[in-house]
Formats: C-alpha cells, structure tokens, sequence
C-alpha cells in the first residue's frame, strides 16, 4: 500500500526498521480528520488533571458530619493533577473555580478531539489491514 500525501514517510532517515504507511483514508475520513484538526485549532487554553466537587465527613465523633442523618462539609471543588511524576491536589475556593471552569471545559474538549482522532485512526488502520494481501 502506498501513503497519501500527508502520511508520507521519511526514508531518507537511517532506521533499524523501516516504518510502513498503511495508511488509506477515505475523503469522509480525511473530511473528519480536518473538522477534528480545525476543533484541536480553535481550543484556547487548557488546565489538566480532574476536577471533583465533593463533600465529605470529618474524624470529630461529635461534629454534625456524623449525625442522623448526617450533615456533611463541602461541597468543596478539588483539583487533581501530576505534576512532576507526583499527584498534586489543590483546593479551588468558589472564586477560583468560576474563574478555571472555563480552562477545565476546554481541556475536557480536547481530551474527546483526541479520542475521536485516535478513534479514526484506528479505523483507517484496521480498514487498510482488512485490504492487505
């Protein structure tokens, strides 16, 4: 199988192993792979890690937290990232959290962009492998 024009592989590279394109996509995927592209284009800035809200009990026996029924703390928004090979967790005040929740829907958006294109690319793949000899 031969590479579109925009998989073209670079064999003027030495390589232990020479990488095949098998890689065929059909205009519908190429149309997709182009709104994907132009979504990844138009993102504006993103935050990683995950985002929770929760409420939670604390360790006094007599707080309200551990009442019938019970009154929990919270909601408190916390955000959760690696930083550093190490897990990061911060507290957002309500402030913060209105002010990043615009950063954290637009790292969301590109996280399902990516999945999508990962998605066509398998497809694509598993088409050209359907096809080989």
């Amino acid at each position: 199988m031969t590479c579109p024009q925009d998989y073209t592989v670079d064999s003027s590279q030495p390589r232990e192993t020479e990488t095949v394109c098998r890689m065929e996509p059909t205009a519908a995927q190429r149309a997709a792979r182009d709104r994907i592209a132009a979504g990844l284009a138009q993102a504006g800035f993103a935050l990683p890690g995950t985002l929770i809200v929760r409420s939670h009990a604390c360790g006094k026996p007599a707080c309200r937290c551990h009442a019938d029924p019970p009154r929990l703390h919270g909601p408190y928004a916390e955000w959760t990232r690696k930083n550093g090979g190490k897990t990061v967790t911060r507290r957002l005040t309500p402030a913060e959290l209105a002010e990043y929740q615009p950063l954290f829907d637009n790292a969301k958006k590109l996280r399902a962009l990516l999945s999508e294109l990962q998605d066509l690319t398998l497809d694509i793949i598993e088409a050209g492998s359907s096809q080989a000899p």
